[in-house]
């Protein structure tokens, strides 16, 4: 990777993935792109394109005039929202990976664009849901996925294009606010806990999900696309996965540093019906074989930096 081009930069994985690429390959040779702009250091620190991943035309003007050698496709709507307006979720999620693909091709780019545990529906093990699996879910966003890595590997059987990517849990960030997805519930709780001392959970406290620290997303990303291409058996759609925990069991943790928390429940029937869909914990053997996915944050570790991070950030 020498010219990255990445869309969806002002999101929740695009804000720290663009700054985290542009010290590792140089301010230059990362250009962000989103569908809007402000005066964040993604902007202000290296090259930026205003860019509705919609647009065909420009999307391929875009990265042409770069001279992209890999492409980061991020643009996106998240589970709750696309839930809320499936057809948006469609002409966004599709139309825009269709784009991205179709570029890709052009400019003989690698590329990556990210799924997620919303691949599996309630037919799936809930428990150590493995790598090759059941993939029937029950939600726009899922369908999405499912479809993205199928059309992701098309493009690398039919075409040669360099496709990967994998399937994240929920992110967790002390950057960036989240962006309405299901598990938004695992950010927002340490906001509320510092400013507040309370939080109220949309999912019910015993339920399970999987968690990564962004840190170790951003890793994954690089990982992934700098491994050996002959090793990935399973180049579009890796599990990976940090941690899996319930509100309660977080609460119970960032108890242990804000002693006056508390956390009360009121359930969006929602989010708690896409959460329920999927797994409590998933298997990442196959990316620990294929390309030595690893990770350096579990639930104890992770919650003591974020309130770290964010109380420095959040209080005078």
């Amino acid at each position: 990777m020498k010219r990255i081009m990445i869309t969806g930069a002002l999101g929740q994985i695009g804000s720290e993935l663009t700054l985290f690429m542009r010290k590792l390959y140089g301010e230059d040779h990362v250009l962000a792109s989103d569908i809007r702009k402000n005066d964040s250091d993604v902007v202000r620190s290296g090259p930026f394109e205003l860019l509705d991943v919609t647009d065909r035309k420009r999307f391929s003007e875009a990265a042409r005039t770069f001279q992209a050698d890999t492409i980061i496709h991020l643009a996106a709507l998240l589970s709750a929202v696309a839930e809320r307006n499936p057809l948006l979720a469609w002409h966004l999620n599709m139309g825009g990976l269709l784009n991205a693909l179709e570029t890709a091709r052009e400019t003989q780019s690698k590329f990556f664009t990210p799924s997620s545990i919303g691949v599996f529906g309630p037919s799936a093990p809930k428990i150590m849901t493995p790598q090759v699996t059941s993939l029937r879910p029950v939600t726009m966003y899922g369908v999405n996925k499912v479809a993205g890595e199928l059309l992701s590997e098309y493009y690398f059987h039919k075409y040669g294009v360099d496709t990967r990517g994998l399937r994240f849990p929920g992110l967790i960030s002390h950057a960036t606010l989240p962006g309405g997805g299901t598990t938004d519930y695992a950010v927002e709780i340490f906001y509320d806990a510092i400013l507040k001392g309370h939080y109220t959970s949309y999912l019910r406290k015993e339920t399970y999900i999987d968690m990564m620290y962004m840190p170790d997303a951003l890793q994954a990303i690089i990982d992934l696309m700098e491994a050996d291409p002959s090793t990935l058996k399973h180049r579009n759609a890796y599990n990976v996965t940090s941690m899996s925990f319930s509100p309660e069991e977080l609460a119970s943790e960032i108890k242990k540093h804000i002693p006056i928390f508390t956390i009360d429940y009121k359930m969006d029937p929602i989010r708690q019906g896409i959460a329920d869909s999927w797994p409590d914990c998933i298997d990442a053997s196959a990316a620990m074989n294929d390309w030595g996915f690893t990770v350096q944050y579990d639930l104890t570790k992770m919650t003591k930096d974020m309130i770290e991070k964010l109380s420095n950030k959040l209080t005078p």
